[in-house]
């Protein structure tokens, strides 16, 4: 990676000078693609309508812009109070999965981060490059049932990001994707970071197997059981002991 940071009237733009050779803030607008799509999913996994895929007709690419949720998006849709540049939300993202990237774990490649500021706040986007034929957990276990074999594969998996030290703010059905052959992806990491074990490491099983539930309470249909959780488990400290 060969990370530059460009300077624009309103904040600035990081990229990677490997992968983009130059960008300006137009490229955070869909209208400056030829293609732009909004993401979705059968359970409503594109977040929170902020994703889109683009495409310049040679590269592809996921554009977020940074929404709030919960309350507070209610009432500030995408303003952050700024801290300095080192801690806006974006480049604090794009800057832990070049990390990421580097450790050899499946997240996609960050390409370009901006922020703009006005006054105390600040908005943020973000684009990674898009990582062909995924699927969020919740479309592929609606879609058809996980043999033993394939929640096993995904504890492994879940494993290996905390082994080395992850955390991720929001694992859930959505930002847990799989790929060709049930490959393991993991998105989003927005207020993610790297820590030392600990108890987050069971909270954030917890959320996931919070996340896994409320999704089958969605639809009964859905492929997840108490069998295919133990199964998950399984996985994850079997990958645990072999660390």
């Amino acid at each position: 990676m060969r990370e530059v940071i460009k300077k624009t009237a309103a904040g600035a733009i990081l990229f990677d000078a490997d992968i983009l050779h130059k960008v300006t803030d137009s490229a955070f607008s869909a209208d400056a693609w030829s293609s732009a799509e909004p993401v979705t999913g059968t359970f409503k996994t594109g977040g929170r309508g902020n994703t889109l895929f683009v495409n310049d007709g040679r590269n592809e690419f996921v554009l977020r812009h940074f929404y709030r949720g919960g309350l507070v998006g209610r009432l500030v849709r995408d303003n952050y109070f700024w801290l300095g540049e080192e801690s806006n939300r974006a480049f604090r993202e794009w800057r832990l999965l070049g990390k990421l990237v580097e450790l050899g774990l499946p997240v996609p490649s960050p390409a370009a981060a901006r922020y703009c500021r006005s006054g105390i706040f600040y908005r943020a986007d973000l684009m990674t490059i898009r990582v062909p034929g995924i699927r969020s957990l919740s479309d592929r276990i609606s879609a058809a049932p996980g043999e033993g074999e394939f929640w096993q594969k995904l504890g492994a998996g879940i494993r290996r990001f905390h082994g080395a030290g992850v955390f991720h703010a929001d694992l859930n059905v959505s930002n847990v994707q799989v790929g060709p052959g049930d490959q393991l992806w993991v998105l989003d990491f927005d207020r993610g970071k790297l820590l030392p074990p600990g108890a987050w490491q069971q909270r954030n099983l917890a959320r996931f197997h919070r996340s896994l539930r409320k999704l089958q309470q969605f639809d009964p249909q859905v492929h997840f059981t108490a069998t295919n959780w133990n199964d998950f488990l399984a996985g994850y400290f079997d990958e645990s002991r072999s660390a």
